[in-house]
């Protein structure tokens, strides 16, 4: 671990130039996926990715370039790049930076568990193969895939004011997916994949909950494969924490982040519903609704000590008691707004800039068991395992489906509908929030490929939340 660290240490020493800041992040990553589709193993994928951003701030202006050559010569050309690029942009800068503070942190930063070796190749190939075989024999499952995809990155941060910010970190990303068919139509149930991914070792596997999960998958696709649509109306609806994640991060996370605000995602990823004057003003939910911006949840994908720009990161509210309070904006777009943000500028790899990103971003627990929650519903659907989802580029008017469908009826769950979908607008929805679940139903999740950015940026988010209640939300089913 950090083996490269004196080597490039010194070299950063010996850099010349004539800014009057500079710094250097360095980033080494590897990673593997392995699959098997039906009891076969597929060829697993493998990556290896190193490299350097240099960025430079002369005369207020900055600018960056990038190299896999780590050489003393391979860094001291980007270097020179970089500032020769800042130097033919100072006449048409738009902004003065000379007066933005520069990191001068000193921190370590390790996911848990890092020490503890990762099963083997083989290893991991024959626990996917057992759960594939633990699949029981239906002719009506068609298709059915476990997977498990591991990444390691290690980063180094250094820059000329002092600053040392070295970072280890492993992710896990556990999955299983079954498919029914009854020659009509098919349904798909899902553990995992794309919404459950955690730092850590082996032992994100088993809080994923992936060992043993075959039976019930299927037997859940089955069920789904067999249930009526979702009916059409006005209910109340409770989602599961695998749900609420994609809530959190359509209708919350996205229209906070500070750049999109400011325009700069414009061409690209959309604008926001939420102007720079809302901040303090907006009631963005209602008063059960507390989201803060998290990074000291150590199994969770986005936390760290420091982010790439080096600020140190600490909890903050973004919304209190459903009360707009602060955006999702690093340290360049608070100096651009004047408005205090957090430390969520981060980028995707070696040869991307950081820029204002979600990283952990959750919904605090409230005071509901799961029996309250239910409990407290007298015409409702229960959803669960996001599907599809479809958002305007203000990240206001969205429509969401799911996987999974019970409804309740009376404070009880009764029976499984399949295709369920909800739609709604987003301040609008969350005013609309009526229960927290407690600690009991919070779950710590996360995605590996949230998009944003030119030229784009597939980066890692946390999420975690309880289940929630909303009051009549309009619900509907495939035939609608």
């Amino acid at each position: 671990m950090f083996d490269f660290y004196p080597q490039l240490k010194q070299r950063f020493a010996a850099l010349r130039t004539r800014a009057e800041f500079f710094s250097l992040r360095y980033v080494r990553e590897s990673g593997q996926y392995l699959s098997v589709r039906k009891n076969v193993a597929e060829p697993p994928s493998f990556k290896h990715d190193q490299g350097a951003m240099l960025t430079v701030r002369v005369k207020g202006v900055e600018a960056y370039a990038a190299t896999n050559d780590l050489s003393q010569n391979g860094l001291q050309a980007a270097l020179e790049l970089a500032e020769g690029q800042a130097q033919l942009i100072a006449a048409h800068a738009l902004l003065d930076l000379s007066q933005e503070p520069v990191s001068q942190a000193r921190a370590d930063y390790c996911s848990p568990n890092l020490e503890q070796a990762f099963p083997s190749l083989g290893d991991c190939f024959e626990l996917l193969r057992v759960e594939s075989a633990a699949v029981p024999k239906d002719e009506r499952l068609v298709s059915w895939d476990v997977s498990l995809g591991l990444n390691h990155v290690e980063q180094i941060y250094l820059n000329s004011a002092g600053a040392e910010l070295r970072q280890a970190q492993r992710f896990v990303y556990p999955g299983m997916s079954v498919t029914a068919y009854d020659g009509q139509d098919s349904q798909t149930r899902s553990l995992g994949r794309e919404n459950f991914g955690q730092q850590g070792g082996a032992d994100v596997i088993g809080r994923c909950g992936l060992i043993g999960s075959g039976p019930k998958v299927a037997e859940q696709a089955l069920q789904l494969l067999m249930a009526p649509n979702a009916p059409v109306g006005k209910r109340d609806l409770l989602l599961m924490p695998d749900q609420m994640i994609l809530q959190i991060h359509e209708s919350i996370g996205h229209p906070l982040e500070l750049d999109r605000i400011l325009g700069d995602e414009r061409n690209y990823a959309g604008t926001s519903f939420v102007k720079t004057s809302d901040f303090g003003s907006l009631q963005y939910g209602s008063n059960l609704l507390n989201v803060t911006f998290d990074p000291s949840i150590p199994e969770q994908l986005a936390s760290y000590s420091h982010d790439d720009d080096g600020t140190p990161a600490r909890k903050e509210f973004l919304i209190r008691e459903g009360l707009l309070l602060r955006p999702l904006g690093g340290a360049l777009s608070q100096f651009r707004s004047g408005l205090d943000g957090v430390a969520n500028s981060r980028a995707c790899g070696w040869n991307r800039p950081p820029i204002d990103r979600m990283a952990n971003l959750n919904i605090e627990p409230g005071d509901r068991s799961m029996a309250q929650l239910i409990g407290g519903i007298e015409s409702g659907i229960l959803m669960a395992t996001n599907r599809s989802w479809s958002i305007d580029d203000a990240r206001n008017k969205f429509q969401f489906g799911c996987e999974w469908g019970q409804l309740i009826e009376q404070g009880e769950l009764k029976g499984v509908v399949k295709n369920p979908n909800y739609r709604g607008i987003s301040d609008q929805f969350w005013r609309n929030l009526k229960a927290v679940g407690d600690a009991s139903t919070f779950k710590v999740l996360g995605t590996p490929n949230c998009g944003k950015g030119e030229p784009n940026q597939v980066i890692r988010v946390g999420h975690a939340s309880p289940a929630c209640v909303f009051s009549q939300i309009d619900v509907f089913g495939g035939d609608a």
